[in-house]
């Protein structure tokens, strides 16, 4: 029960209910003066600061530190200890949790204490979204086929979620064939205003639906004004487990939205605009919000589009305000309607409602954007922030194919498909995906491709015979309006056939080319593109075949299939004939604006959502013949390839041991600006050559049944291996007779000189009782939330991290597995350094009880002539609480002695 020392616990009636509520009207008139004029965003944290106000965790200076946030605006580095409502995983990121949470209860047991401690304490949902594969395509049985081998495949994995589900309470899986996580969060699970009933006094209390997510994506849901964002499955844990997530207060960039979008534009095209200008801007690791006029008329499908995308712009989060729009969005989406009136209610009461008059709210920071000078655009070859105008799309493929992929423009050279009638060469569109949580949550762009798709085949347009089409809508509510506005038939006759209901190709679940397609694309290196609907697009994610890749809107989406190549000037050149011969060009097919909202109109209703979320739960015929064994632990298959009991409790004490310094660490890799989690955590498919794919061969698993890593993230054999794996990453130590880097998974052995895989040289540092190091330069571990990222780089060795800059997630993961992530002092790299991957690392001042957050270290490189510097670097553990953790080994090693205690 929190202190209340702000006297602000008072009561609401809404309707015939009574909640009770912690008021910051009231908090700021005894104490917390004009915190009204706090961002949305801070209005939340410090709401959950007073209800869990306790003198230990939350302390009456936290909250007062809120309040000044007014003046130093989030620039004082000040810890706070936040509870979020509830929990949200989906399956590559989720098993893997469940995995740990069932390992601690062997753990609790090793330290005498009682496994039935080790549960949730708030709600936890699971998403199976992230396993369907786009094996099948372009057939009306595309959709049945692929998932009967979704199920094929992955049988263990879903027993093991079924016996989840059964063993801990607060847990609920949605099952595989309902939608993408983020797409059933924002169409179903989020409630705005979250409720809970005290068991003991029968009160119902009411707060802000807050979350953290298993997924950076889980931003998505700012756009239903829900404070959420992607956390490390690690730190997932420790919030289900009732630990608070330890963050400081963050910087707030205010983001002004006026105008609104011309005639053609989408809300794809906006929201790349949005990313783009804050990369630019810079908001890594800050809170990012959304004020102004612009937003009177801006749809919660639109603002959840933007939201969508914070992990890509780099900001914790990118949130809306509740108004009039929400409510609109909770009546249309069939949240029940006392739910509907206390959203309304509650945000009123508390000064969250925001109405055309509504001050500004004080900000860090600001940028603006008239909405009206956005124009139509994509984004890549390779980074969600390349943002190119349509217009220029062709030229800019031009330049990349000479910068990016060293290749000189020739489109005279084509190669010969065997067994087809057609010849492919650079720049063709062989994958065109309608895909991810990001657009196919925003009818206006899925009703956009519907109508697109009809008028290019009342047009007798075709697609290229070389692309693979997909649609993979997030969830069955899309399905649902695209037939009922009979648009299904006409992406069916374009080859955009229903392939399953999850995340595909945005999270490299593409699944296999034609194999001739890619016998052609590989015997002459060609440079192949992918153009789908999402939020990823980092070299070597989509498909190993496939090295350009460029986001755009679902409507642009099926334009380049019809079109078939990045050399085509889809704006000025016509995208193919009709029957007559005469030429058809993008604007001819483009729909309207006011066509697609009547589409909308008649089709997205709140009987469409009420109807597919009735029974969520229970799942189709496959999920329901899923046979579980119940039980308190879990009894781990000997067998299994795809879930594993990891050794993170293995010979776990009472009391932790002391941190020891670092001595003559080995350099493992060498890395430059902007390796990603994509790069560092296995993804994708597994290949037969790579330490995964001989540890699968060696125990019988044929080629054919590698399934890829994502499926396979509970078994760390496996995900270890796969870690810094990517077939793109490129370590500076490793290079060919020519002197070029070569790509791929490799590192040097020293002293030995040897090449090797990078598991295969860190099991043999292991070996030699040799501690590991990794360099790299700026903003490592951008990308998304994966707890991998962490897991693998720990279980290979790794003692700690050194580079110019962190992403937060990825720094805060390494911490929570007891990684020691450090910068370099401002205007030091490893390049000034002049490191070459041959030296010998020490860290020193870690040892007995000095280490403290932020402090300066000194890193002693040793180098291979025998000199040695002294170079400073910074401790980028943040705050005491994950001192606390780093000192345990990790933060579910903290949680386990705590609930043994």
């Amino acid at each position: 029960m929190s202190l209340d020392s702000f006297k602000c616990r008072r009561e609401l009636v809404v309707g015939d209910k009574k909640y009770t509520y912690f008021s910051l009207l009231e908090a700021e008139k005894n104490g917390l003066a004009d915190v009204s004029r706090l961002p949305f965003s801070l209005k939340v944290l410090l709401e959950n600061l007073l209800r869990h106000e306790d003198g230990r965790s939350v302390t009456k200076d936290d909250i007062h530190s809120v309040a000044a946030w007014l003046d130093k605006k989030g620039k004082d580095e000040r810890e706070i200890a936040y509870r979020p409502a509830r929990v949200l995983m989906q399956d590559f990121t989720g098993v893997p949790a469940v995995v740990d949470l069932a390992a601690m209860r062997d753990g609790i047991l090793r330290l005498g204490g009682d496994p039935a401690r080790i549960n949730p304490l708030v709600p936890v949902d699971l998403v199976i979204d992230h396993s369907v594969i786009v094996d099948e395509f372009g057939t009306p049985q595309a959709f049945a086929n692929n998932v009967e081998l979704e199920y094929q495949r992955n049988g263990e994995r879903y027993r093991f979620l079924k016996w989840g589900q059964s063993a801990f309470d607060n847990f609920a899986v949605v099952p595989p064939g309902t939608g993408i996580c983020h797409q059933v969060n924002l169409e179903y699970l989020s409630q705005a205003v979250w409720t809970r009933k005290d068991e003991k006094t029968g009160e119902i209390f009411a707060y802000p639906d807050t979350l953290v997510g298993t997924d950076s994506h889980t931003t998505m849901v700012n756009g239903l004004a829900v404070l959420g964002w992607g956390v490390g499955g690690i730190e997932a844990e420790a919030a289900m487990l009732g630990q608070p997530v330890s963050m400081l207060i963050p910087e707030v960039i205010g983001f002004k939205l006026t105008g609104k979008l011309k005639e053609g534009v989408t809300a794809t095209d906006l929201v790349l605009t949005v990313t783009q200008m804050l990369r630019a801007k810079g908001v890594v690791g800050k809170f990012v919000e959304f004020y102004g006029p612009g937003l009177a008329a801006m749809p919660v499908a639109d603002r959840s589009t933007i939201g969508n995308m914070a992990p890509e712009y780099g900001a914790t989060c990118g949130l809306f305000p509740i108004d009039a729009r929400t409510i609109d969005y909770l009546n249309i989406s069939g949240r029940a309607e006392d739910r509907i009136a206390l959203v309304e209610a509650y945000a009123k009461a508390q000064g969250m409602w925001r109405e055309a008059d509504s001050p500004d709210p004080v900000f860090t920071d600001t940028l603006e954007l008239d909405m009206s000078q956005v124009v139509p655009s994509l984004a890549g070859p390779k980074r969600p922030q390349d943002r190119v105008l349509l217009t220029e799309a062709k030229p800019s493929f031009e330049t990349a194919m000479e910068k990016e992929f060293k290749k000189a423009v020739d489109r005279s050279k084509r190669y010969k498909v065997d067994g087809s009638n057609f010849d492919i060469g650079d720049g063709d569109v062989v994958i065109a995906a309608i895909t991810s949580c990001t657009n196919t949550s925003n009818p206006s762009v899925m009703i956009g491709a519907g109508l697109l798709a009809r008028n290019a085949v009342k047009r007798g347009l075709k697609v290229k015979p070389w692309v693979k089409t997909s649609l993979a809508p997030g969830s069955q509510v899309v399905a649902e309006y695209l037939e009922k506005a009979d648009l299904q038939k006409d992406l069916d006759a374009l080859g955009f056939n229903l392939v399953g209901f999850g995340c595909t190709t945005c999270i490299g679940n593409s699944g296999p080319l034609a194999p001739s397609i890619t016998k052609a694309i590989n015997d002459n290196d060609i440079v192949a593109v992918s153009v789908l609907s999402g939020n990823r697009n980092f070299e070597g994610r989509v498909n190993p075949d496939v090295r350009a890749n460029y986001l755009a809107s679902p409507p642009l989406v099926v334009a380049y299939a019809l079109a078939g190549t990045m050399y085509a000037d889809i704006v000025n050149d016509p995208l193919g004939h009709d029957a007559d011969g005469t030429p058809v060009y993008l604007r001819d097919i483009w729909p309207t604006t006011t066509e697609i909202n009547d589409f909308i109109e008649k089709t997205v209703t709140r009987n469409v959502f009420k109807a597919r979320y009735a029974d969520v739960f229970k799942g189709d015929e496959n999920w329901r013949a899923v046979e579980v064994e119940g039980g308190m632990t879990y009894a781990w298959p000997a067998g299994s390839t795809y879930v594993q009991n990891p050794p993170y409790f293995d010979g776990i004490t009472k009391e932790p041991a002391p941190i020891q310094d670092i001595e003559g660490a080995r350099v493992l890799g060498l890395f430059l600006d902007s390796i990603t989690t994509d790069h560092i955590s296995p993804a994708g498919n597994i290949r037969a050559a790579s330490p995964a794919g001989k540890y699968l061969a060696d125990r019988q698993v044929a080629v054919a049944d590698f399934n890829q890593y994502g499926t396979r993230r509970g078994n760390h054999e496996i995900m270890m291996r796969g870690t810094f794996a990517n077939i793109r990453i490129k370590n500076q130590m490793v290079r060919n007779e020519t002197g070029d880097v070569v790509e791929g998974g490799y590192t040097i052995h020293h002293p030995s000189g040897e090449r090797m895989y990078i598991y295969d040289a860190a099991m043999r540092y292991e070996e030699e009782g040799v501690p590991l190091v990794i360099f790299a330069g700026k903003e490592y571990g951008s990308g998304s939330s994966r707890d991998w990222a962490a897991k693998g780089t720990k279980l290979l060795g790794v003692r700690a991290v050194i580079v110019e800059t962190f992403e937060r997630i990825h720094r805060s993961n390494l911490v929570g597995m007891g990684v020691l992530p450090l910068v370099f002092d401002e205007g030091h790299s490893w390049q000034s350094l002049g490191i070459k991957g041959d030296e010998k690392v020490s860290i020193l001042g870690l040892s007995g009880d000095q280490l403290k957050p932020r402090q300066k270290l000194v890193a002693e490189i040793t180098f291979a002539d025998g000199s040695t510097k002294n170079v400073p670097v910074i401790c980028r553990i943040d705050t005491l609480d994950e001192l606390e953790y780093f000192r345990n080994g990790g933060i579910l090693h903290y949680v386990l002695r705590q609930l043994a205690a």
